[in-house]
């Protein structure tokens, strides 16, 4: 937007050089990126903002210059030669889209001598990059560059009868522009129209057929209000962008509408011209006015400083707004029609921050308050999980809810599924009773996709029919292994996953999460190959079963690998009480180690194993691992092969080898008494 130095002084008594008044506009926010000269007036080309249309005229300009400098603005007074006819005996105007035109002002000017423009007009006219036309002419782009409010002037015996109708445009109607070119208009189009053809595009663009030339002597001011969003959809469609359109796109002041035409009609009065009796005004439905509270308490919050009360109201007064004090600090303040972008209390703090002065705000760290988040055991507990689970080389997977109800049949999970009142697809239309399907669908995808191996796992709620009239929600985990796995270095190959990878999993799960003692028990569950499957029991409580998926089962999804899984119920999980983590001190001594292989009857699992040694409660016994399984026909018939590895250590000194030699006869003894061992 160019402003014009000579053409701000119509409206404030400036004594400021150019480069001051540039200063001054850049304080206030109105950026200016030029500065030019044109014969002996100097231009500023100031940055425009899409919510500031009052800028984009030079009484607003104008306007903020006088609040920041505590000047008063000049209202220029526009005196009018009357003729005895009155306005609406020559035309008549009617909108019968109200809604794209809120507001239309017309006026006629009878006798103008059309020519040149006076010097000082034609200068206002340059200075600002237009080009001078004529004096009828220039005038409207006077009008519209001096309050931001677009007009049109029509050669008055080029309409045909004395109706003015705003309307849309019909199908296959054509309008002729100034410019020459012809458009297709649309029925979702406004356009100005006599009594039988468009003669303008509303906000745009004025047609050839009604424009002013050399021999018009009669002109018809159009001064009027426009739907911005209208005038942006036909711009942006037929390919203009004017002057006008710019300044209608961005909400054009609908109070400034009278006030442009009589502006322009005075000024044609210079010319020779008498103004018609009376403006016509059709304004069907006022809009009105925007109030809006504003606290002397939240200035100084939002700006972290003491603001003077007086120059709140000075300073918002100036801008156009009218203050009424409702108790002491406390305002509320009219907005005027031609802001906006003023909407709640914040922006008008905006305004007295632009006007006090961003550098007189000093710049503080705004002081943040640590509190303590309120304790959520069962996230904290979901997010261990997880992190072991990520350990141990699954990825997490998220499933819709919905299930297919065919498929979950065939899972026979014992829930009743709650039906869908309206599904997106007969496909899911129920609420899944168990993770795994989902988990082996999810498989299915990786594999068709060139997934040599998938390794997931879900955190999330099934859905069942508790009784006929209550339904439950439950939070489970399930855990799928299928397919290769990596190694565990990097020189290791990949091999088949199996059933203690999983199992695995999940004892670290219980392990870390602190719910010991946990054990396993075989048992038969229909999602799992008869005789591979087990319970997940802690404290002897079930809450999950694992093992291998029955095959049958996940040929139904197209499943063609053998896969393992888990479903842990982590409601009942949790219901437990984890025991407590114990901190000990790295040890300070060396440790030791012994290994002990022996074969015990092949029904014998390692969880008997394990419950034997626990038994024992050796002081320097620090822990204990099996590291090999073994079943062979180099083996007895009907035997099996354990390795255990024994951990020794002695806090306060370095353990002796005669103390593990009869700390290890001990553990000999008891395996033999109890599990009738034989030493390998």
């Amino acid at each position: 937007m160019k402003i014009s130095y000579e053409w701000l002084k119509e409206y404030v008594n400036l004594s400021l050089s150019p480069q001051e008044v540039a200063e001054c506009l850049n304080r206030i926010g109105l950026m200016v990126e030029n500065i030019s000269s044109f014969e002996d007036d100097t231009v500023f080309e100031i940055e425009t903002y899409a919510n500031r249309p009052d800028t984009l005229g030079h009484l607003g300009v104008a306007r903020e210059l006088a609040t920041l400098l505590g000047l008063n603005l000049k209202i220029k007074k526009w005196p009018l030669k009357e003729s005895p006819q009155t306005t609406a005996e020559i035309v008549d105007i009617s909108i019968l889209d109200p809604q794209l035109c809120p507001r239309y002002c017309g006026l006629v000017v009878r006798g103008v001598k059309v020519g040149p423009s006076p010097e000082w007009l034609r200068k206002r006219i340059e200075a600002v990059g237009l080009r001078s036309i004529n004096n009828v002419v220039d005038v409207s782009n006077y009008v519209c560059f001096s309050l931001g409010q677009p007009i049109h002037t029509f050669d008055l015996s080029r309409l045909k009868g004395n109706k003015i109708k705003i309307r849309r445009a019909r199908k296959g109607e054509t309008l002729r522009t100034l410019e020459g070119s012809t458009v297709e208009l649309s029925p979702e189009m406004l356009v100005i129209a006599d009594e039988s053809t468009p003669v303008a595009l509303a906000g745009i663009i004025g047609g050839e057929e009604s424009g002013i030339t050399e021999s018009t002597r009669d002109v018809f001011i159009e001064s009027a209000n426009f739907d911005p969003v209208s005038i942006r959809l036909t711009a942006k469609r037929l390919g203009l962008s004017t002057d006008a359109s710019y300044r209608f796109e961005r909400g054009a002041d609908p109070e400034a509408a009278p006030v442009a035409a009589v502006m322009a009609a005075s000024l044609l009065c210079e010319f020779g011209g008498r103004v018609s009796k009376g403006l016509l005004d059709v304004y069907p439905a006022p809009r009105k006015p925007r109030s809006v509270t504003l606290r002397l308490k939240r200035i100084n919050e939002l700006l972290g400083v003491e603001i003077d009360p007086e120059f709140v109201t000075r300073t918002l007064s100036s801008l156009g707004l009218k203050l009424k004090e409702q108790s002491p600090g406390v305002w509320v303040a009219e907005i005027p029609s031609f802001r906006v972008d003023l909407e709640r209390e914040a922006d008008l703090i905006e305004e007295v921050a632009r006007f006090y002065g961003y550098d007189l705000i000093p710049s503080v760290v705004t002081p943040a308050f640590s509190f303590e988040l309120p304790v959520n055991r069962t996230r904290d507990r979901i997010w261990r999980l997880k992190e072991i689970l990520f350990h141990h080389g699954f990825d997490e997977v998220i499933n819709f809810s919905f299930a297919d109800p065919e498929k979950e049949t065939l899972w026979q999970t014992g829930f009743q599924p709650i039906k869908l009142q309206n599904p997106i697809s007969s496909r899911l239309s129920i609420l899944r009773t168990s993770l795994l399907p989902g988990l082996v669908e999810n498989a299915v995808w990786n594999f068709n996709r060139e997934a040599e191996g998938v390794h997931i796992f879900e955190v999330g709620n099934i859905y069942y029919w508790e009784d006929e009239d209550l339904h439950r929600e439950s939070l489970y985990l399930g855990i799928l292994s299928t397919g290769l796995r990596s190694g565990r270095s990097w020189n290791e190959p990949e091999k088949e996953t199996d059933f203690f990878v999983l199992k695995g999993a999940v004892e670290d799960i219980l392990h870390y999460l602190g719910y010991l003692p946990f054990s396993f028990e075989q048992v038969e569950h229909p999602f799992f190959e008869p005789g591979q499957a087990l319970q997940v029991r802690v404290k002897n409580e079930p809450v999950g079963h694992l093992g291998l998926l029955n095959r049958n089962l996940v040929r139904q999804h197209d499943l063609e690998h053998p896969a393992y899984a888990a479903e842990i119920n982590l409601e009942e999980l949790f219901k437990n009480q984890p025991r407590s983590f114990k901190f000990e001190p790295i040890p300070r001594f060396p440790g030791t180690s012994r290994d002990l292989s022996f074969l015990v009857d092949e029904h014998i699992t390692y969880q008997q194993i394990h419950q034997q040694l626990e038994k024992l409660n050796l002081p320097l016994l620090e822990r204990f691992l099996i590291y090999d399984r073994f079943k062979g026909k180099s083996l007895p018939p009907g035997k099996v092969s354990f390795s255990v590895r024994f951990y020794f250590r002695h806090e306060a000194r370095t353990i002796q080898a005669e103390e593990v030699d009869r700390i290890m006869q001990e553990i000999i003894s008891q395996l033999k008494s109890s599990l009738n061992i034989q030493l390998r």
